[in-house]
């Protein structure tokens, strides 16, 4: 790990441009068409895809040492399951992680919302392909409006910017001191849409494809304008009862997680060092497109029921995994997002799911396409990497790799092969002897000075945030 005091100037360097110090993803490139895309897969029932369960943990221990304080799991195959964890859920007390710990799950979120909307377009409220000005004129009025469709909303080509830059207003100065002044604020959406609206449109309406978490803000309101019903009470009646999950729910304003859970620590790429505990943070600035706790295990039961057909009709989740291509920085497809989900490729057939990063806390979580087999993890330390002595793209992290092999463990079995990690040999990882990170009370002390932003911080939340593909 770098040194704590590395030169200012050359991360000022890094992050000459705000729009770039806040890129919503890190070495992504828009696509520019969709297709439904669906390749052969080898998930299957075969010995070699059966859960081994001494291998399965021995991965969580690799993401551990890494130097992810605390990572904790659930893998299910039919009716198979493994639960681990490994490391730490408070690094001052060393209480352990446990695998049912619950959790702040970030865009995960985003395939709730999505289904939530696609749910009151089967029952014809919602047209997918009409203006969501339709839906909120007050909220995307004029000729925007009119452009952008629903569906545009929810697979992130509607070109509207991301709200998040303005929501933390220091990030676009290259520090980080907003994430604390905004720890207890509750901040409505529509106050959030209007700093994504206020900004230049990205590219015209469905011509490209930009994450933007004011997309699925938008969602939120168009689902409380055509159920009459605050959206996170629609989403917790219609989605999460519906799929039977007992752990899963939407905070509101209360900034403390309800039940057991890990401590959530946030290093920002070192910029806060040592991490601090972000585990208590007032969520209202995510909303429908970020705001959700949940487990592993839920998230697990979740997914199986939506790709089992057990949530949605037919057509409509057909619809919702109708795809854009989104590139990497060399034009590879490194994931197709579809509505509220992403598909991405595994040695053993595309996996579908999404991904989540909140201030301490990521998630993963996929499924193979029958919803036969699903892994969810959650990990405890979030922003581990560290910028390359150019300060223009991240180094490889082996955190970052041992995740990929557990994920391809997990969905695959034992036919899934070793991710080579270049950055495991002669590099320390991040801290992996745990710190006692800096807590910050209600009326504590304020942080020290934070160092600037490196270039290409992704948007919280958002999709491969991290990152770890």
């Amino acid at each position: 790990m770098r040194p704590a005091d590395r030169s200012a100037p050359r991360l000022r360097r890094a992050a000459s441009a705000t729009a770039v110090a806040i890129a919503l993803l890190a070495g992504l490139a828009p696509a520019a068409s969709a297709a439904v895309r669906e390749a052969p897969g080898a998930y299957g029932t075969d010995a070699g895809r059966r859960l081994d369960r001494t291998r399965l943990q021995a991965g969580l221990n690799a993401i551990q040492e890494a130097g992810v304080y605390g990572v904790y799991s659930g893998v299910r195959d039919g009716r198979e399951r493994f639960d681990g964890a490994a490391g730490l859920a408070d690094t001052a007390t060393g209480r352990k992680v446990r695998p049912d710990l619950r959790h702040r799950v970030g865009s995960v979120t985003k395939t709730f919302t999505a289904v939530a909307v696609l749910q009151q377009s089967d029952k014809g409220r919602v047209d997918l392909d009409r203006p969501a000005g339709d839906y909120v004129p007050e909220l995307l009025p004029g000729e925007r409006g009119r452009k952008v469709t629903v569906r545009m909303l929810l697979n992130h080509t509607s070109g509207i910017h991301d709200y998040i830059g303005d929501a933390f207003p220091s990030l676009l100065k290259g520090t980080t001191e907003s994430l604390d002044e905004h720890r207890y604020r509750t901040i409505g959406p529509a106050e959030l849409i209007g700093y994504g609206v206020a900004r230049p449109q990205l590219f015209e309406p469905g011509t490209s494809w930009s994450y933007s978490n004011t997309n699925y803000l938008l969602l939120g309101e168009v689902l409380r304008k055509v159920t009459g019903q605050d959206p996170e009470r629609v989403i917790t009646q219609d989605v999460i009862r519906r799929a039977g999950l007992r752990d899963t729910y939407f905070p509101g304003t209360d900034p403390r997680i309800r039940g057991a859970h890990a401590r959530m620590y946030e290093s920002f790429y070192g910029i806060i060092d040592p991490p601090r505990d972000y585990s208590d943070y007032n969520m209202t600035w995510a909303g429908t497109a970020g705001a959700l706790v949940s487990t592993p295990q839920d998230l697990n039961t979740f997914y199986r029921a939506l790709l089992g057909g057990d949530i949605l009709p037919r057509r409509q989740l057909d619809q919702m995994r109708t795809t854009v291509d989104v590139k990497d920085e060399t034009g590879a497809v490194a994931m197709r997002y579809g509505l509220g989900i992403y598909s991405m490729d595994t040695p053993c057939g595309p996996a579908w799911g999404h991904d989540g990063g909140v201030f301490g806390a990521g998630t993963w979580a996929l499924s193979s396409p029958d919803g036969s087999r699903q892994f969810a993890i959650g990990y405890n330390l979030m922003k581990y990497q560290r910028l390359n002595e150019a300060g223009t793209a991240f180094d490889p992290h082996p955190a970052d790799a041992a995740m990929r092999d557990y994920r391809d463990r997990a969905l695959c079995g034992t036919t899934a092969p070793q991710t080579p990690d270049p950055a495991a040999k002669n590099r320390p990882s991040a801290p992996s002897a745990p710190q006692a990170p800096s807590a910050q009370a209600p009326s504590g002390e304020a942080p020290a000075a934070p160092r600037a932003l490196p270039p290409v911080m992704p948007a919280l939340p958002g999709p491969l945030s991290g990152p770890i593909r």
